[in-house]
């Protein structure tokens, strides 16, 4: 049987580990005129939980919420595109592309998602002054999960 019409049970497992490592729920790939599909059941982890919670929380407001505390989980957040891997920086020699305190235009990359070898790099879509950082470098993240917050310009 020919390597393209079969599959290679070792490359399925290395997608499953990769899957299990990185916490993604689905995986496609195609090479030529064929596709394949991953996908695993819902998983009861509390990142699937944590980017629903979070989008949510920024549209509730106080009345008349003028302290910090109140005012600072509804500065808008800069969110992952898509599910992968959380990196700061374009390689563990370079420094981060956005710190704390830092301001930034729309077209700023603040950080690279990468998903199946493909690094993502993320713009920040606002102006405006980068308050704090939400995920740690390596991290996996899903798709809207928050990434950083951000004061507008």
């Amino acid at each position: 049987m020919a390597d393209d019409q079969a599959f290679d049970l070792e490359k399925i497992r290395e997608l499953v580990a990769l899957m299990d490592e990185h916490g993604l729920s689905e995986i496609s790939l195609s090479q030529g005129d064929r596709s394949w599909k991953l996908r695993r059941g819902p998983t009861e982890g509390a990142t699937v939980v944590s980017p629903v919670a979070a989008s949510q929380a920024p549209p509730v407001e106080p009345d008349g919420g003028s302290g910090d505390q109140s005012a600072e989980p509804q500065l808008p957040t800069i969110n992952a595109p898509t599910v992968g891997t959380f990196y700061s920086a374009a390689s563990p020699e370079d420094p981060p592309f956005v710190k704390v305190g830092q301001a930034v235009t729309p077209e700023s990359i603040v950080c690279i998602v990468e998903a199946m070898k493909v690094f993502n790099q993320i713009p920040a879509e606002t102006s405006g002054t980068i308050v704090e950082v939400l995920v740690e470098n390596g991290e996996a993240v899903e798709f809207g999960q928050p990434l950083f917050r951000i004061q507008p310009a």
